[in-house]
């Protein structure tokens, strides 16, 4: 009774476009009693375009766009948008059966403010903010960089350094203002919030 993950993601993408919005990350944790389906969610481009237009014309209520943060950070994403997909997905799930077995939990909400960066398009959207990432091998002896995310072009990023006070083996290893970090290197990553 293995969890087609492939599948569920697929099925995802489909419900949440019905609804103008975007996966921007699933995952599938527990055991066999206690097992959480997480989808964190997103408007879709066009959605948060027009979100950016709002902003700056300045037709957005401060209570739906929080004062300091820039809006492409913002997934723009309501309760009400997590309460409509996580009803017709989890309808959807039940329907086709694609978690077998005993119950689940299916939890939906926005990435937030420090999301991971996944996909090659996420670190072209999210330049000039701050990221910490961890990498497969060492880059000037470390594996963990923290830094403002200047450039990704080609495949390969490019932290500047300075933009953060460093801790640990990063301050040792800084003997330059900026590294640059081939993105097949990077385990992992999420942005950093700035309020």
């Amino acid at each position: 009774m293995a969890v087609q993950l492939d599948a569920i993601r697929k099925t995802a993408e489909r419900v949440a476009a019905s609804h103008q919005l975007e996966v921007v990350d699933l995952e599938f944790q527990g055991g066999v009693k206690f097992r959480t389906l997480r989808v964190y969610l997103e408007k879709d481009a066009q959605a948060r375009a027009a979100l950016a237009q709002q902003a700056a014309a300045g037709e957005v209520d401060s209570e739906v766009l929080p004062q300091g943060v820039p809006v492409e950070m913002l997934s723009g994403i309501t309760h009400e948008d997590c309460a409509q997909f996580a009803q017709d997905f989890g309808t959807v799930l039940d329907v086709e059966d694609l978690i077998p077995g005993a119950e689940y939990t299916l939890e939906v909400s926005s990435p937030g403010l420090e999301r991971k960066l996944t996909k090659p398009a996420d670190y072209t959207r999210f330049q000039g903010s701050l990221v910490k990432l961890q990498t497969f091998a060492a880059v000037n002896n470390n594996r963990h960089w923290q830094g403002r995310l200047i450039q990704f072009e080609d495949g390969i990023l490019t932290l500047d350094l300075s933009a953060v006070k460093q801790k640990g083996k990063a301050r040792k290893a800084v003997s330059e203002q900026t590294v640059t970090i081939a993105l097949t290197n990077v385990e992992k990553a999420h942005l950093v919030a700035e309020i």
